[in-house]
């Protein structure tokens, strides 16, 4: 990964990167990994990370993340090209991602 991704630990997808926030206390989130997990199942080369934003209250605060779930879809380059707040729907994910 690259740029503040980099100390993640994780690889960029293929075509896109699904950047989930969450807490521990946020059933919302739960949720929200299910349906993003989906749809890293689902679309190839796209992948799905979660943060818990607790532990990376430096990356919160540099991308403005004011309330969990929130979800920033990346490029293949790392860089974020739409962003959610709140649960999403499967279908509005797999918009957001774009047609092959």
């Amino acid at each position: 990964m690259t740029g503040p991704w980099a100390d993640m630990g994780t690889e960029l997808g293929e075509r896109a990167t699904l950047v989930q926030f969450s807490s521990a206390f946020c059933a919302p989130c739960r949720a929200t990994r299910r349906v993003l997990a989906e749809v890293a199942g689902l679309v190839p080369g796209v992948s799905h990370v979660e943060i818990d934003a607790e532990a990376h209250l430096d990356l919160v605060r540099r991308l403005e993340i004011v309330r969990t779930p929130t979800v920033l879809v990346l490029d293949a380059a790392g860089r974020v090209v739409r962003r959610a707040a709140g649960q999403p729907r499967k279908a509005d994910v797999i918009a957001a991602l774009g047609r092959p």
